[in-house]
């Protein structure tokens, strides 16, 4: 499994594996329109030469937000997530980031679980922030330093 950054060629793939883990997914136009922005950052864990799981965050006024973390079913409790996931906040924290924050499903417990072990901490919600089905989004917060 190799972690990299996202190359353009990466895109359509990335589409269709969000496509594949979120119900309310970024289209390949939306991926395209972000990709390369300075703001952005894109990372993907690439095994036999498709893409397994990818990640986007930003990195706007000090802060940062994980918008995307995504593994594939067959992938996933292999440490994949964790390591896109530190990948991710390693980038924002070399762009001097102090705080970063991430939104998850209130039903995503796998995933809940995850951010609270690498530090971040659940600090709001978001009442029926997510449609099918309707459920609130929570926000986690990791307020370390760079």
């Amino acid at each position: 499994m190799i972690i990299r950054p996202m190359a353009k060629e990466d895109l359509g793939q990335a589409a269709w594996l969000e496509a594949s883990c979120f119900r309310e997914s970024w289209s390949e136009e939306v991926l395209r329109e972000s990709f390369g922005k300075p703001w952005n950052l894109f990372y993907v864990a690439e095994e036999g030469g498709g893409l397994a799981g990818y990640g986007a965050a930003c990195a706007i006024a000090g802060e940062g937000e994980i918008q995307r973390l995504a593994v594939l079913p067959p992938f996933r409790q292999r440490g994949l997530g964790r390591e896109l996931l530190e990948k991710l906040e390693e980038a924002l924290r070399e762009k001097g980031v102090g705080a970063i924050t991430l939104e998850v499903r209130e039903s995503n417990i796998p995933a809940r679980k995850l951010y609270i072990s690498a530090g971040f901490q659940e600090e709001a919600r978001r009442k029926d922030y997510y449609r099918n089905p309707k459920e609130d989004g929570i926000i986690m917060w990791n307020r370390g330093r760079p």
